[in-house]
Protein backbone atom coordinates (compact mmCIF):
# COMPACT_ATOMS: atom_id res chain seq x y z
CA UNK A 1 0.00 0.00 0.00
CA UNK A 2 1.19 3.57 -1.41
CA UNK A 3 1.43 5.99 1.71
CA UNK A 4 4.17 7.80 0.28
CA UNK A 5 3.67 11.48 0.25
CA UNK A 6 7.91 12.52 -0.20
CA UNK A 7 7.21 14.65 -3.70
CA UNK A 8 3.99 15.83 -2.55
CA UNK A 9 2.98 19.47 -1.25
CA UNK A 10 0.11 20.06 1.30
CA UNK A 11 -1.50 22.98 2.82
CA UNK A 12 -3.07 22.06 5.98
CA UNK A 13 -5.75 24.78 7.89
CA UNK A 14 -6.32 25.38 10.92
CA UNK A 15 -2.86 23.92 11.87
CA UNK A 16 -2.50 25.91 15.16
CA UNK A 17 -3.79 23.21 17.31
CA UNK A 18 -5.92 20.58 17.49
CA UNK A 19 -6.93 18.42 14.55
CA UNK A 20 -4.97 20.33 12.02
CA UNK A 21 -2.15 20.38 13.62
CA UNK A 22 -2.28 16.76 14.03
CA UNK A 23 -2.90 16.35 10.62
CA UNK A 24 0.57 18.32 9.78
CA UNK A 25 2.75 16.09 11.56
CA UNK A 26 0.85 12.84 9.86
CA UNK A 27 1.24 14.45 6.58
CA UNK A 28 4.89 15.07 7.17
CA UNK A 29 5.65 12.07 8.92
CA UNK A 30 4.28 10.33 5.26
CA UNK A 31 7.00 12.90 3.68
CA UNK A 32 5.25 15.83 2.63
CA UNK A 33 6.17 19.56 2.39
CA UNK A 34 3.90 21.25 5.03
CA UNK A 35 2.54 24.80 4.94
CA UNK A 36 0.12 24.98 7.90
CA UNK A 37 -1.95 28.10 7.99
CA UNK A 38 -3.58 29.70 10.78
CA UNK A 39 -4.05 33.11 12.25
CA UNK A 40 -1.86 33.17 15.59
CA UNK A 41 1.98 32.88 14.23
CA UNK A 42 3.19 31.94 17.53
CA UNK A 43 1.06 28.58 17.84
CA UNK A 44 1.98 28.33 14.01
CA UNK A 45 5.76 28.53 14.43
CA UNK A 46 5.26 25.62 17.55
CA UNK A 47 3.44 23.41 15.17
CA UNK A 48 6.21 23.94 12.74
CA UNK A 49 9.21 23.15 14.68
CA UNK A 50 6.92 19.68 15.97
CA UNK A 51 7.14 18.45 11.81
CA UNK A 52 9.07 15.66 11.07
CA UNK A 53 11.16 15.71 7.70
CA UNK A 54 12.48 19.49 8.57
CA UNK A 55 14.63 19.03 5.45
CA UNK A 56 11.14 19.49 3.31
CA UNK A 57 11.69 23.46 4.34
CA UNK A 58 7.66 23.29 6.00
CA UNK A 59 6.41 26.85 6.38
CA UNK A 60 3.81 28.87 7.30
CA UNK A 61 1.04 30.67 5.92
CA UNK A 62 -0.55 33.45 8.50
CA UNK A 63 -4.87 34.16 7.48
CA UNK A 64 -7.73 35.28 9.49
CA UNK A 65 -10.61 32.75 7.84
CA UNK A 66 -12.87 35.19 9.75
CA UNK A 67 -12.50 37.76 6.93
CA UNK A 68 -12.13 35.65 3.40
CA UNK A 69 -10.18 39.27 2.01
CA UNK A 70 -7.79 38.40 4.14
CA UNK A 71 -7.56 35.26 3.28
CA UNK A 72 -7.66 35.96 0.11
CA UNK A 73 -4.54 38.43 0.26
CA UNK A 74 -2.32 35.67 2.57
CA UNK A 75 -2.58 33.17 -0.21
CA UNK A 76 -1.51 35.80 -3.00
CA UNK A 77 1.96 35.03 -0.72
CA UNK A 78 2.06 31.71 -1.74
CA UNK A 79 5.47 30.65 -3.59
CA UNK A 80 4.34 30.94 -6.84
CA UNK A 81 6.84 27.93 -8.34
CA UNK A 82 5.27 25.47 -5.75
CA UNK A 83 2.02 23.39 -7.16
CA UNK A 84 0.03 22.19 -3.87
CA UNK A 85 -1.16 18.90 -4.28
CA UNK A 86 -3.09 18.53 -0.64
CA UNK A 87 -5.60 21.04 0.68
CA UNK A 88 -7.00 20.02 4.32
CA UNK A 89 -9.89 22.62 4.37
CA UNK A 90 -10.03 22.88 8.27
CA UNK A 91 -11.41 25.80 10.70
CA UNK A 92 -12.57 26.18 13.83
CA UNK A 93 -16.69 25.99 14.53
CA UNK A 94 -19.42 28.20 14.80
CA UNK A 95 -20.13 28.55 18.54
CA UNK A 96 -23.37 26.06 19.78
CA UNK A 97 -26.86 27.51 20.94
CA UNK A 98 -30.31 26.67 19.42
CA UNK A 99 -30.88 27.16 15.94
CA UNK A 100 -34.12 29.12 16.83
CA UNK A 101 -32.22 31.47 18.89
CA UNK A 102 -29.42 32.18 16.34
CA UNK A 103 -28.96 36.02 14.81
CA UNK A 104 -29.15 35.74 11.04
CA UNK A 105 -25.23 37.03 10.78
CA UNK A 106 -24.56 34.02 12.64
CA UNK A 107 -24.99 32.26 9.93
CA UNK A 108 -23.62 34.59 7.18
CA UNK A 109 -20.37 34.89 9.15
CA UNK A 110 -20.44 30.87 9.52
CA UNK A 111 -20.76 30.71 5.83
CA UNK A 112 -17.89 32.56 5.16
CA UNK A 113 -15.51 31.59 7.11
CA UNK A 114 -16.31 27.70 6.19
CA UNK A 115 -17.61 27.75 2.52
CA UNK A 116 -16.05 30.80 0.89
CA UNK A 117 -12.76 30.00 2.35
CA UNK A 118 -13.05 26.49 1.53
CA UNK A 119 -13.80 28.31 -2.00
CA UNK A 120 -10.90 30.55 -2.08
CA UNK A 121 -8.35 27.53 -1.29
CA UNK A 122 -9.78 25.42 -4.12
CA UNK A 123 -9.36 27.84 -6.43
CA UNK A 124 -6.54 28.65 -5.62
CA UNK A 125 -4.49 25.50 -5.74
CA UNK A 126 -6.87 22.76 -7.81
CA UNK A 127 -5.01 24.40 -11.01
CA UNK A 128 -1.55 22.97 -9.67
CA UNK A 129 -3.38 19.57 -8.89
CA UNK A 130 -4.19 19.52 -12.28
CA UNK A 131 -1.34 20.36 -13.51
CA UNK A 132 0.86 17.53 -11.73
CA UNK A 133 -2.32 15.36 -11.95
CA UNK A 134 -2.79 14.68 -8.59
CA UNK A 135 -4.83 16.20 -6.08
CA UNK A 136 -6.47 15.58 -2.62
CA UNK A 137 -9.09 18.26 -0.93
CA UNK A 138 -10.12 16.89 2.15
CA UNK A 139 -12.24 19.19 4.61
CA UNK A 140 -12.87 18.54 8.18
CA UNK A 141 -16.38 19.17 8.86
CA UNK A 142 -18.88 17.16 11.69
CA UNK A 143 -20.69 14.04 12.02
CA UNK A 144 -24.02 16.62 12.08
CA UNK A 145 -23.91 15.94 8.38
CA UNK A 146 -25.12 12.30 8.91
CA UNK A 147 -27.31 13.58 12.40
CA UNK A 148 -27.76 16.85 13.76
CA UNK A 149 -26.09 17.47 17.23
CA UNK A 150 -28.54 18.95 19.69
CA UNK A 151 -27.29 22.37 20.40
CA UNK A 152 -25.26 23.25 17.17
CA UNK A 153 -27.88 24.46 15.12
CA UNK A 154 -26.00 27.00 12.86
CA UNK A 155 -23.25 24.39 13.01
CA UNK A 156 -25.16 21.66 11.59
CA UNK A 157 -26.30 24.04 8.82
CA UNK A 158 -23.07 25.44 7.43
CA UNK A 159 -21.69 21.67 7.74
CA UNK A 160 -23.89 20.28 5.14
CA UNK A 161 -23.79 23.08 2.69
CA UNK A 162 -20.22 22.45 2.93
CA UNK A 163 -20.20 19.03 2.87
CA UNK A 164 -22.64 19.38 -0.64
CA UNK A 165 -20.09 21.72 -1.63
CA UNK A 166 -17.59 19.02 -1.53
CA UNK A 167 -19.55 16.01 -2.99
CA UNK A 168 -20.77 18.46 -6.17
CA UNK A 169 -16.86 19.32 -6.50
CA UNK A 170 -15.94 15.87 -6.67
CA UNK A 171 -17.80 15.07 -9.12
CA UNK A 172 -16.61 18.01 -11.15
CA UNK A 173 -12.60 17.63 -10.41
CA UNK A 174 -12.62 13.82 -10.58
CA UNK A 175 -11.87 13.43 -14.30
CA UNK A 176 -8.57 15.05 -13.83
CA UNK A 177 -7.23 13.39 -11.00
CA UNK A 178 -8.31 15.10 -7.94
CA UNK A 179 -10.49 13.68 -5.16
CA UNK A 180 -12.80 15.65 -2.68
CA UNK A 181 -13.41 13.94 0.74
CA UNK A 182 -14.96 14.69 4.17
CA UNK A 183 -13.76 13.55 7.45
CA UNK A 184 -16.55 13.74 9.57
CA UNK A 185 -14.67 13.44 13.78
CA UNK A 186 -16.67 12.21 16.25
CA UNK A 187 -15.82 13.82 20.00
CA UNK A 188 -12.57 14.29 19.99
CA UNK A 189 -9.99 15.89 22.60
CA UNK A 190 -9.59 19.33 21.50
CA UNK A 191 -10.68 22.88 22.89
CA UNK A 192 -14.13 22.99 20.52
CA UNK A 193 -14.37 19.49 22.54
CA UNK A 194 -14.47 21.38 26.00
CA UNK A 195 -16.26 24.01 24.92
CA UNK A 196 -19.06 21.51 24.23
CA UNK A 197 -18.53 19.91 27.42
CA UNK A 198 -19.30 23.17 28.87
CA UNK A 199 -22.24 24.33 27.24
CA UNK A 200 -23.96 20.64 27.94
CA UNK A 201 -22.84 21.14 31.56
CA UNK A 202 -24.68 24.71 31.21
CA UNK A 203 -28.12 23.07 29.36
CA UNK A 204 -28.29 19.54 31.19
CA UNK A 205 -27.40 21.50 35.06
CA UNK A 206 -24.43 18.87 35.81
CA UNK A 207 -20.63 19.14 36.41
CA UNK A 208 -18.70 19.09 33.21
CA UNK A 209 -17.19 15.92 34.44
CA UNK A 210 -20.79 14.58 34.46
CA UNK A 211 -21.28 16.20 31.18
CA UNK A 212 -18.00 13.92 29.70
CA UNK A 213 -19.35 10.89 31.86
CA UNK A 214 -22.53 11.36 29.48
CA UNK A 215 -21.00 11.94 26.02
CA UNK A 216 -18.82 9.71 26.57
CA UNK A 217 -21.49 6.67 26.85
CA UNK A 218 -23.07 7.90 23.58
CA UNK A 219 -20.13 5.88 21.83
CA UNK A 220 -19.57 2.95 21.51
CA UNK A 221 -15.84 2.92 22.33
CA UNK A 222 -16.48 4.39 25.44
CA UNK A 223 -14.01 7.14 24.89
CA UNK A 224 -13.22 10.79 23.48
CA UNK A 225 -11.30 10.62 20.48
CA UNK A 226 -7.56 11.63 20.18
CA UNK A 227 -6.61 14.18 17.62
CA UNK A 228 -3.86 11.90 15.99
CA UNK A 229 -6.75 9.01 15.45
CA UNK A 230 -8.54 12.45 13.14
CA UNK A 231 -5.23 12.51 11.20
CA UNK A 232 -4.39 9.26 10.61
CA UNK A 233 -7.57 9.22 8.36
CA UNK A 234 -6.88 12.55 6.81
CA UNK A 235 -3.59 11.64 5.60
CA UNK A 236 -4.65 8.01 4.40
CA UNK A 237 -7.26 9.76 2.20
CA UNK A 238 -4.23 12.27 1.14
CA UNK A 239 -2.19 9.46 0.28
CA UNK A 240 -1.83 7.70 -3.21
CA UNK A 241 -3.57 4.61 -1.59
CA UNK A 242 -6.85 6.55 -1.80
CA UNK A 243 -6.62 7.51 -5.13
CA UNK A 244 -9.98 5.36 -5.98
CA UNK A 245 -12.14 7.40 -3.60
CA UNK A 246 -13.91 9.69 -3.79
CA UNK A 247 -16.95 12.43 -2.90
CA UNK A 248 -17.08 10.74 0.61
CA UNK A 249 -18.08 11.49 3.99
CA UNK A 250 -15.84 9.27 6.76
CA UNK A 251 -17.05 9.21 9.97
CA UNK A 252 -13.97 8.91 12.47
CA UNK A 253 -16.37 8.83 15.55
CA UNK A 254 -16.31 5.64 17.39
CA UNK A 255 -19.48 4.48 16.12
CA UNK A 256 -21.55 7.55 17.35
CA UNK A 257 -23.32 8.37 14.81
CA UNK A 258 -26.20 5.86 14.22
CA UNK A 259 -26.52 5.94 10.55
CA UNK A 260 -24.77 4.19 7.68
Amino acid sequence: MNLDLSDKNALVCGASAGIGAASARALAALGARVTLVARNAEKLTAVLQSLDNQEEAHDFLVADFSNPENLKAALAELPEDRNYHILINNTGGPKGGPIYSAAPEEFTQAFAQHLVCNQLLSQALVPGMQKDGYGRIINIISTSVKQPIDGLGVSNTIRGAVANWAKTLANELGPSGVTVNNVLPGFTATDRLADIVKNASKRFQKTEEEAAAFMRQLVPSRRFAEPEEIANAVAFLASPAASYINGINLPVDGGRTKSL
